[in-house]
């Protein structure tokens, strides 16, 4: 994963409706109907949500019998988890080396 592929899913995760959605199929897959049902937009806006998710590899569609479902994608989240774990890492290393410079004044 490269920095170039974190900017949609950055732009995806930063929209609440859109992280309400992933939220919602954190408890189990559903259709754009019965996302709809749970939160305060349109079926016709969760759709649009639901396709920018899908292109930033949070989502998948499955179809169920005449139903089209929708289910999170972990790998993606895990991924994009772990490189927020390297910059927080980066961050306290350079934070402990300030310190150190500070106290040594």
């Amino acid at each position: 994963m490269t920095a170039n592929t974190l900017v949609p899913v950055f732009a995806a995760l930063g929209d609440e409706t859109r992280w309400s959605i992933l939220v919602a199929l954190g408890g189990g897959d559903a259709s754009a109907s019965a996302l709809a049902g749970r939160l305060p937009v349109t079926r016709q806006a969760i759709a649009k949500h639901l396709a920018v998710l899908q292109q930033a590899g949070l989502v998948e569609p499955v179809r169920v019998g005449r139903e089209l479902r929708y289910r999170v994608l972990g790998a993606q989240l895990t991924e994009t988890a772990r490189r927020l774990d390297q910059i927080g890492v980066e961050w306290e290393r350079r934070l402990a080396a300030i310190k150190r410079i500070a106290e040594g004044l």
